[in-house]
């Protein structure tokens, strides 16, 4: 991929570092690498060191935070948060999606206070994955988070810290999956089933609410 830092005068007053993307009118760090055919629409903004593929659209509102990855001929929505991830080629990842975010860990000192867990890894989205509206995936503590290749997930589905989704996967609207669950390939969950953590669940399961 050809890095490309192409700059436009009269942007960026208040904030030098960054300028406007030259396709669609999007902001973007110049130590950002991003194809030349890459789609930032207007209200868009990519962070320091990040990496956008050839052929990538982001959409308006969208905010792809400092380091992150996506791949090529991906599609990012509007106000989709990217932090501490990386998203494969020819994903869709739909309006108000957040991922990355810190896992929710924390423990109880000897004085009964509630002390944050640290969350210093990352999730990691493969390749052909779709992520329907206002879903959120945390970033991994102990081991990253991983969503793998072909799965699709509906709107408004929680994935923990640390959980790891194998290939081909369907999770139906208001699924719930607690931290450092494992979950094999082709498994299938409908609509609002809740996984609790640490369990493991084999490939080729299909799981509803009766």
């Amino acid at each position: 991929m050809l890095c490309i830092s192409r700059l436009e005068d009269g942007v960026g007053a208040d904030h030098p570092e960054f300028r406007k993307w030259h396709n669609g009118g999007g902001s973007f760090h110049k130590s950002a690498c991003i194809d030349p055919t890459v789609f930032i629409e207007f209200g868009a903004v990519v962070h320091s060191k990040s990496v956008v593929g050839e052929h990538s659209h982001i959409g308006s509102g969208a905010v792809v935070g400092p380091c992150v990855t996506i791949g090529q001929s991906t599609k990012i929505g509007y106000n989709v948060a990217l932090s501490n991830c990386s998203i494969g080629d020819s994903c869709i990842i739909h309006n108000g999606v957040c991922i990355g975010q810190d896992g929710f860990g924390f423990t109880v000192d000897e004085h009964g206070n509630m002390l944050k867990k640290p969350q210093m890894l990352n999730a990691r989205v493969g390749n052909y994955v779709e992520i329907g509206a206002n879903t959120c995936i945390d970033r991994g503590s102990w081991r990253e988070t991983v969503v793998g290749d072909h799965s699709k997930i509906d709107n408004l589905v929680q994935i923990g810290h640390n959980v790891v989704i194998g290939k081909s996967c369907m999770l139906c609207g208001q699924v719930g999956i607690a931290g450092s669950v494992t979950i094999g390939d082709y498994v299938t969950m409908g609509g609002r089933v809740a996984v609790r953590d640490h369990v493991s669940i084999v490939s080729k399961v299909f799981a509803y609410i009766k």
